[in-house]
């Protein structure tokens, strides 16, 4: 089993912490919002979402290159996402750093009609300030994230997907969707890597999610697909490291629902937590993530350690407290 540790603490030391912790936060948030800019902590962010990735699943799972990640940094098994907690509008959250109120995407699926993201991402504050973007995705529907000059490289391989009949709540409602594996969604992204040394990179990982669906969630089916996740996981972190840039790098792990049964999408808390881990430059090691972290969150983290302020307020704010 993983575990998040925090060293020999004890309870006194833990509530200081935390109430140290706290205000660095308040003191944190506020130069983040009202600076223009902020000196960048690191060089290179990478997020990776393990879609459908429910932490008792990963927490039961072979998955040691995650597990060496985990005991190496910061993280917590507790983190939250949206309701519903569905895939395309989970993601939204996850790289707008705004709920689903205030995005508007409530829908499930590549829809051309239904337009892209209507508020800023990620990528559009980190191009904005002169940075190199790119997404490595599973699913088409990440098209929606393709607002015009904010991602230099968006690769999604139609031509080798592979179409799956899947229910977001596991039920009689099934739609067809492309999914493409994580280990060849790794693979192109590390040869991007090693080549361009993006400064923000999101890579999405579907296994676990489209397995979910077929034989449920917690199935000796899906923890050999958390497995194989795994393994993606090492393409890119050696990518990274062959790249030159791991010293100069922050990986951020986490996932955009659980899940139960077949479906994800009902509001239980297997569906709504989700993990949620830092590794790299200037991450706290073995660390346990106390502070209340939602999938908001990811965003603001993101272009806190890269110095980038938001094109707009988020609702999220950095997860300050993983890092030291």
């Amino acid at each position: 089993m993983f575990t998040c540790a925090t060293g020999a603490l004890g309870d006194n030391q833990r509530t200081m912490i935390g109430i140290v912790s706290r205000f660095v936060v308040l003191a944190a948030l506020f130069c983040f919002g009202t600076a223009a800019s902020a000196a960048a902590r690191v060089e290179h962010v990478f997020i990776i979402s393990i879609d459908g990735g429910k932490p008792e699943g990963i927490q039961h799972s072979k998955m040691p290159v995650l597990q060496k990640l985990v005991k190496e940094g910061a993280c917590t098994w507790l983190a939250q996402t949206i309701n519903p907690s569905l895939t395309l509008p989970a993601h939204t959250s996850m790289l707008t750093g705004v709920p689903m109120e205030k995005h508007g995407v409530t829908w499930n699926n590549w829809s051309p009609s239904n337009g892209l993201v209507s508020v800023p991402t990620v990528f559009t504050a980190a191009r904005q300030a002169g940075l190199s973007t790119a997404m490595f995705v599973g699913k088409e529907k990440f098209r929606h994230f393709l607002q015009p000059n904010t991602v230099d490289e968006f690769w999604y391989d139609a031509a080798n997907a592979v179409v799956v009949m899947k229910s977001d709540s596991g039920g009689k409602v099934v739609k067809k969707e492309g999914n493409i594996f994580a280990i060849q969604v790794a693979t192109n992204a590390a040869g991007y890597i090693i080549k361009n040394k993006p400064n923000l990179c999101f890579i999405h990982f579907t296994d676990t999610d489209t397995i979910g669906h077929e034989f449920g969630w917690d199935t000796p089916e899906q923890l050999k697909a958390f497995a194989e996740t795994d393994v993606a996981l090492g393409i890119i972190q050696k990518a990274i490291r062959k790249a030159g840039i791991a010293r100069q790098s922050v990986i951020i792990i986490s996932a955009d629902h659980g899940g139960h049964g077949k479906g994800h999408s009902q509001g239980t808390p297997e569906d709504k937590t989700i993990p949620w881990i830092a590794w790299g430059q200037g991450v706290r090691k073995r660390f346990t993530i106390t502070d209340s972290v939602g999938t908001c969150d990811t965003a603001a983290t993101a272009l806190w350690l890269l110095g980038v302020q938001p094109i707009a307020a988020m609702d999220g704010t950095p997860v300050i407290s993983a890092f030291k």
